[in-house]
């Protein structure tokens, strides 16, 4: 008898084992020769090698049919058991061919079937750290994926019913957060400041579902001053550029979130666009919140960037230029 323990990812376990473990029972029933304990977020497995080896890749199944319709039926169980019990003649036990190699530290799947998944040391704890803490500070320089990962993970959280909604916020330092100056209508105004994640949020939504989301004000995206006097419930919060953020933004950006809600903070605090002698908030957040439970900051270096090649040279010369 061997033993597999697995990782759910991403994923609310509920809408995977289903109501009072419903699915999961009747995943172990087709198995009969196999035992499945789940403990939280972690399944444990035991039975022979080759029915482990068909249970993992069931289970890979049923989380990308949940990724992509957010949640799972007693039909698409039994599909996917009926596919791995032998349609195309395998046997109960073979994994059915895959189209494409599934890595099981996906955080999530776009629209075409590829996998968002962490690329570097720094991508891969801040995923972890994510799952762990309510607020997350990501902390480097530019091309490290902070805050495309960040936004996966709360894609990930939304499409497995963990939260609500998804804001994502950044300052609009160069129009001195005074946007009314600028021509045309709240959107366009801040458009110029937004665009980077309606951007990479459009890499992982289907255009018409972000639309829908975007009326809807399940993804809401706003400048950071638009944040003032709000409370978030069940929230997935990003802010974005948070070295351009003041104190007294951070303070207030951090103090908006409301219960069952999360953050994560990215920035980069060698590229701050405040005026000159203003104090970065996101520097005076790491000094004062450093050590309280439930917030952890994440660290990127230029052995994370994940750009061009040149990028890392350029870091590091810029770098080399100002020591």
């Amino acid at each position: 008898m061997a033993k597999k323990r697995l990782s759910i990812e991403g994923i609310d376990p509920l809408l995977l084992f289903g109501f009072n473990d419903a699915f999961l029972r009747k995943i172990e029933d087709a198995f009969d020769e196999t035992t499945i304990t789940a403990r939280g977020h972690q399944l444990f497995l035991e039975g022979a090698p080759d029915d482990l080896a068909a249970l993992e890749a069931v289970f890979e199944e049923l989380e990308q049919v949940l990724g992509r319709n957010g949640n799972l039926t007693e039909d698409d169980v039994e599909t996917v058991l009926t596919l791995h019990a032998g349609g195309n003649g395998a046997a109960l036990g073979a994994p059915a061919p895959r189209t494409r190699p599934q890595k099981r530290d996906a955080v999530l799947h776009t629209p075409s079937g590829d996998a968002i998944k962490p690329k570097t040391a720094g991508q891969g704890r801040l995923v972890e750290s994510a799952r762990s803490n309510d607020i997350v500070f990501a902390i480097g320089p530019a091309g490290t994926g902070k805050t495309y990962v960040g936004m996966a993970l709360a894609v990930a959280a939304l499409k497995s019913r963990q939260v609500k909604r998804i804001v994502l916020t950044r300052p609009a330092v160069e129009a001195g957060e005074e946007l009314g100056f600028l021509p045309g209508d709240f959107r366009e105004k801040v458009d110029p400041y937004l665009r980077p994640l309606y951007d990479a949020l459009g890499d992982m939504l289907p255009r018409d579902k972000l639309e829908a989301n975007l009326e809807q004000q399940i993804v809401e995206i706003v400048p950071l001053a638009y944040m003032r006097g709000r409370t978030l419930r069940d929230s997935f919060v990003i802010l974005d550029e948070a070295q351009n953020a003041t104190p007294h933004q951070m303070k207030m950006f951090l103090t908006r979130l409301g219960p069952a809600s999360r953050a994560i903070v990215t920035g980069d605090v060698t590229q701050t666009d405040l005026p000159k002698r203003s104090v970065s908030g996101l520097e005076q957040a790491r000094r004062i919140l450093t050590g309280i439970d439930g917030i952890d900051f994440i660290d990127f270096d230029r052995s994370d960037v994940v750009r061009h090649p040149l990028v890392k040279d350029i870091i590091k010369a810029y770098e080399n230029h100002t020591s």
